[in-house]
């Protein structure tokens, strides 16, 4: 499996396959559930190499390490899974 981050700069600048509507799940430890969000909406500092921020509903900014990305989709076709879905923190005994 391709890491996040590789398929994340091939959405950015392969501009032939970049040219799609792209949704990334990521997981929520507060919800306990994968969050879809539009590729558009997404955020990514420049300054980090390891997460990208989302605005909400609410209209609160957050945060999310890449490590927490399950899925990309894109035109509707989920090309990007990642294997083991439990990263450190997610279920078990807390």
């Amino acid at each position: 499996m391709k890491p996040i981050q590789e398929l994340l700069s091939r959405i950015h600048w392969d501009e032939d396959f970049g040219d799609a509507d792209f949704v990334l799940g990521y997981y929520d430890r507060v919800k306990r559930l994968i969050i879809r969000v539009p590729f558009d909406d997404l955020e990514f500092p420049p300054e980090d190499h390891f997460c990208f921020e989302v605005v909400d509903g609410a209209g609160d900014r957050h945060t999310i390490p890449f490590h927490r990305v399950r899925e990309v989709w894109r035109n509707g076709s989920c090309i990007w899974q990642r294997r083991n879905p439990q990263a450190p923190g997610e279920g078990g005994n807390q």
